[in-house]
């Protein structure tokens, strides 16, 4: 893959290849990565990750505008796919190290022993890895006893499963919406719509299918990228579960007259997950990180966060 055309790299990174395979194609960029990020932690902290993670994707865009005003100049497309592998590398490696930190395993496969896989199956699961809406005294009672719990998300976040949703986070997102049209948009395996349209609130799941490597896309999600689904169901109220950090679609959902309430269920750590550069940059939304909600989002060793924006009132 190293020496093939910069658009068959390009093409590559579509299909979402593992860091392991990247670092197989590309091992001088691994290393290079691995001594930039070796420099970043060097105090043991990883503060300046979502910096570095801004910069490298900052670089690639700037790249992707200068390659679509050439009219596809040769050296500018190699440069961009090179600076693509930089990023996707970078986001894996990070990603790499953060479960290696959460749970103390650096080598080898990460799993549970057969009393916690029991557990965590009885608190969380339904059947499968079909998720379920948790009770949160069980939750409260026996999550203590997973001893192994640091190891839960590292398991299950291959399969698109990134946090899971409280009884009672259910109950205060049905407040919320009420009976307005509501929108998920990077839906993933419609979860979250599943509970909610349970309680009888309207909404309906959208997805691009482009994580089809990891999530098994329902029949209840619509394969809509997230611009399509705000234009062509003009929602009063969109929620977002886990939207990747630094996506571009996002910044859609402030331009959509019909949005009065958007709802983020993400993270505390800014570069895991949401488009901060266009939350701040909006005007039209106020924003309010719930600290009521964000302990219903489980488990607590995520340092989920739920962040609500709502659209400002005329002067």
């Amino acid at each position: 893959m190293k020496n093939q055309p910069p658009e068959k790299v390009l093409k590559w990174l579509l299909s979402k290849p593992s860091l392991e395979e990247l670092s197989a194609q590309f091992p001088e960029v691994r290393e290079t990565i691995r001594s930039e990020l070796a420099g970043i932690i060097a105090d043991g902290t990883a503060a300046e990750l979502p910096a570095y993670l801004k910069r490298m994707s900052q670089t690639e865009r700037i790249l992707e505008r200068k390659f679509q005003s050439s009219r596809g100049d040769k050296k500018i497309a190699v440069a961009l796919a090179r600076q693509a592998v930089c990023t996707r590398i970078a986001h894996l490696a990070i990603r790499q190290h953060l479960i290696a930190e959460a749970t103390g395993v650096k080598k080898g496969k990460v799993r549970f022993n057969l009393l916690n896989g029991y557990l965590a199956q009885l608190l969380l699961f339904s059947g499968g890895l079909e998720r379920k809406p948790v009770s949160l005294g069980w939750f409260r009672l026996l999550w203590p006893l997973v001893w192994q719990r640091r190891l839960l998300m590292p398991l299950v976040q291959p399969e698109g499963i990134y946090c899971f949703y409280s009884r009672q986070l259910i109950d205060a997102l049905v407040k919320l919406i009420g009976a307005r049209t509501s929108l998920e948009i990077a839906a993933g395996d419609g979860t979250l719509t599943r509970f909610l349209t349970d309680r009888g609130v309207q909404i309906t799941a959208t997805d691009d299918y482009s994580w089809g490597h990891e999530v098994k896309y329902p029949e209840l999600v619509v394969n809509l990228n997230a611009q399509d689904a705000l234009r062509t169901y003009n929602p009063d109220v969109v929620l977002c579960s886990w939207p990747p950090a630094g996506n571009t679609f996002e910044q859609q959902v402030f331009k959509t007259k019909s949005v009065q309430l958007y709802v983020v269920i993400g993270s505390r750590h800014r570069f895991a997950a949401g488009n901060w550069d266009a939350y701040t940059a909006q005007t039209t939304f106020s924003l309010e990180e719930n600290e009521t909600l964000n302990r219903l989002v489980l488990p607590p060793e995520l340092n989920a966060a739920v962040y609500v924006f709502r659209r400002k009132q005329a002067e």
